[in-house]
């Protein structure tokens, strides 16, 4: 009798811990205790519910691998769409990252269902795999997925006319031709086309649910772009080997913000042609200070240039900053030639002099150029002017007397005009008015250039 205490007690103890378990009441006796198991319970309620949803839409009775209307017209499906964000645009892969929120609107009678509240009912991505939806895909996509953070971001509400409205979060990535060649000046067109992949216009037909009122956006901020406007379209597309199909359009304008380049690439460009003019005012006998400020203003260029085109596409057309760019570095490179043409020209005209005599033989040119820091031009030649021939006159009164001066007046003095090759000889014999026009024809050429320069492209 003992034993069997202690059997039914241990028993009694076991099915507190284990509900499935049977008790014994005697060695000889046993009974099955009625339970509720809440687990299995709840796993059954949520399985009716889907179970009466699915006989209330007669989902059984119909067969959803077909269109609504089958062998009917075509069974217009409306599209609204709300952009979320811009997440990037890569002018390197040229693509631009949308998300967005995509819904569909049409109306399947095999989705009726009689209510008094007429009030619709909602439902999530389980019921979707069972009735048929519209195949909309994104023409041009490279990469495309649909969130699923905690749950699919999907929704469906049927209405008891029929009427659906089946949404879907979605981030895409597209391809957007884009034109570089005002950049960064420039202003790129994007556009996300949806169509559908399997039903031509005789089966389906793509439209805007509102017009143009069907595209929404909140407010989107884009560091490097300005979002000019957003517009709704749409068009046909049509395959040889299947035919017509509705496509629509969600067309962007992009205009670049240029505060970002002008501080990385057009100021720096600036500063680097104007300090190659420091040179234009640096002695011409000081070689090793006017080579280095050349040289290190060359390789600056060579640098900036180097680092835009590593950013940019490689596009068989010239760009707008590469024309500024490359004009600049001529400007910095000639700065370098002028004094090359300078230092020539000085050691033409100490070697003249040297066979002349008025420089000493004992002078050295190198410890000149490098020691000295004020060049003084103090052997200048003055040549004096030719007489000039009297001119023949009409007049004989006019004419001059043998016994006249002809020499001009006091206080004036007559010019000729040179010619080029006499102005070539003058500035090879005075090599120091090569850095005093440079000082001049430098800074107004490089001002011509900005002017027609941001004249075209702004």
């Amino acid at each position: 009798m003992l034993n069997s205490v202690l059997i039914y007690d241990l028993f009694v103890v076991f099915y507190r811990d284990n509900k499935d378990a049977i008790l014994y009441k005697t060695p000889f006796q046993k009974c099955k205790i009625k339970r509720i198991d809440y687990k299995l319970k709840r796993q059954d309620s949520t399985k009716t519910l889907l179970i009466k949803s699915e006989q209330l839409l007669r989902i059984e009775e119909q067969d959803f691998a077909i269109r609504p209307g089958f062998g009917g017209s075509a069974i217009p499906v409306g599209i609204d769409v709300q952009v979320e964000s811009i997440d990037s645009i890569s002018e390197v892969n040229m693509d631009f990252t949308m998300t967005l929120y995509l819904r569909h609107y049409w109306k399947d009678e095999r989705l009726s269902f009689p209510s008094h509240t007429n009030q619709s009912r909602t439902f999530d991505s389980r019921l979707v795999k069972k009735i048929w939806v519209p195949d909309v895909f994104f023409v041009h996509s490279k990469r495309s997925f649909i969130h699923d953070t905690t749950m699919e971001n999907i929704m469906l509400r049927v209405y008891p006319d029929g009427n659906i409205l089946y949404s879907v979060r979605v981030t895409v990535t597209a391809l957007c031709s884009m034109d570089f060649s005002s950049f960064p000046l420039d202003t790129q067109n994007c556009s996300l086309e949806l169509e559908s992949y399997a039903y031509n216009e005789n089966d389906l037909m793509l439209y805007w649910k509102n017009g143009n009122d069907s595209l929404r956006t909140d407010e989107i901020v884009l560091s490097q772009f300005f979002i000019e406007h957003f517009h709704a379209s749409s068009g046909l597309a049509f395959y040889s080997s299947t035919g017509w199909y509705n496509r629509l359009f969600i067309n962007f304008i992009l205009r670049r913000h240029i505060f970002f380049f002008m501080l990385q690439t057009y100021f720096p460009t600036m500063l680097m042609v104007v300090l190659s003019w420091v040179s234009f005012w640096i002695d011409r006998r000081a070689v090793p200070a006017r080579v280095s400020l050349g040289i290190t203003t060359v390789l600056t260029m060579s640098t900036i240039i180097t680092g835009v085109s590593s950013s940019m596409p490689q596009v068989s057309y010239v760009k707008a900053v590469d024309i500024y760019l490359w004009t600049s570095f001529l400007f910095v490179f000639l700065s370098v030639i002028e004094y090359a043409a300078v230092n020539y020209c000085t050691t033409l005209e100490e070697m003249r002099k040297m066979r002349r005599g008025k420089i000493p033989s004992t002078f050295n040119a190198s410890q000149a150029m490098a020691f000295d820091g004020c060049f003084h031009d103090n052997d200048i030649e003055l040549t004096t002017f030719p007489r000039m021939a009297p001119a023949l006159t009409s007049d004989p009164l006019m004419a001059p007397s043998p016994n006249s001066d002809l020499r001009p007046p006091e206080g004036t003095r007559l010019r000729r005009q040179r010619s080029v090759r006499e102005n070539v000889e003058l500035l090879v014999n005075n090599s120091y008015m090569i850095d005093s026009y440079s000082r001049l024809a430098f800074p107004l050429s490089y001002l011509l250039f900005n002017t027609v320069y941001w004249s075209l492209y702004c």
